[in-house]
């Protein structure tokens, strides 16, 4: 965790942003962790269309939680800050001033966007599948931490010799990946939206004395981070907790976006297409009513 913030405050913008690359690999060994066991396949490829749903609070509270970790509040500004730090590497735009960009950038854009939702989803899968088919069928419900699922695995897959060993430690592998390419992202996103809302200096291209209090945000939103694991916080229910809360908070920025995703006052030509306008309004509908569903499920239990 030092190592990641060091490098995030000291390491220039281009050097930092190959070190995020490097670790999004370890998206990949979850894809390796899947071929080694051996998993009912058609089962697991016919539930995704057609799925078992429950009208329990309990169902639609982890439906919400899904929806929070695909499409997180922090991904907004992340992925728009990023992509100005980008247009700055490239010397397409300068501070206070209007980008000029080639005709190319934007579809290059929406390439690399679609690409890194595609992969990152994929692993999504790849981690429910994985837990769903070897833990949850197993009896093994109770997971406490990303290492306590890592260690469940080994007992459980057979599928060769040590091959539990080499599924426990492949998983561990992309836990510990992610985690590193997590704490920068997460930390890093609440730094430009705080900075961005207190009217601070803010980049990754900046040094650390010309931003002290965008730097200052994401070494104490990463010790607060860091500090959970010794005051007894459960870090998974953690988790499920924060994306529910995620799932809540994007449905009106989702709202604004669609707004603004189809008006030429802002975007002028670049407005949204008549598909990615129905998509916006569909995902906002669909996380919505989810959210809202599981507080009703909580407020009124049916008998």
């Amino acid at each position: 965790t030092v190592l990641v913030v060091t490098l995030e405050v000291f390491v220039t913008y281009k050097t930092y942003a190959r070190v995020l690359k490097w670790l999004a690999l370890a998206l990949a060994s979850y894809l390796v962790t899947v071929v080694i066991i051996d998993e009912p396949w058609q089962e697991i490829l016919v539930a995704p269309f057609i799925p078992h749903v429950e009208f329990s609070f309990s169902f639609l509270f982890i439906i919400t939680g899904v929806f929070g970790t695909s499409i997180s509040p922090y991904m907004f500004f992340w992925q728009a800050s990023e992509e100005v730090e980008e247009e700055r590497a490239m010397g397409l735009t300068r501070r206070g001033r209007k980008p000029r960009l080639p005709k190319h950038f934007m579809t290059d854009m929406r390439i690399d966007t679609a690409l890194g939702m595609f992969a990152a989803e994929a692993g999504q899968w790849l981690i429910i599948v994985t837990t769903a088919t070897v833990l949850f069928r197993n009896g093994v419900k109770n997971i406490s931490t990303a290492a306590d699922a890592a260690k469940a695995l080994e007992p459980l897959v057979r599928t060769f010799p040590n091959s539990g060993q080499v599924a426990r430690d492949i998983f561990a592998v992309g836990v510990i990946g992610l985690g590193l390419l997590a704490i920068p992202v997460l930390a890093g996103a609440a730094a430009y939206a705080l900075s961005e809302a207190l009217g601070w200096k803010e980049g990754l291209a900046r040094r650390l004395n010309e931003a002290k209090g965008f730097y200052g945000i994401i070494i104490a939103a990463t010790a607060v981070g860091l500090s959970l694991n010794f005051i007894g916080v459960d870090p998974i229910k953690a988790l499920v907790y924060s994306a529910v809360i995620n799932c809540v908070a994007a449905v009106p920025l989702i709202y604004a976006i669609a707004r603004i995703n189809a008006n030429p006052g802002i975007l002028g030509k670049q407005v949204g297409g008549p598909l990615s306008r129905i998509f916006l309004w569909l995902t906002f509908a669909v996380m919505g009513l989810s959210a809202l569903g599981a507080l009703v499920m909580m407020v009124w239990k049916p008998r």
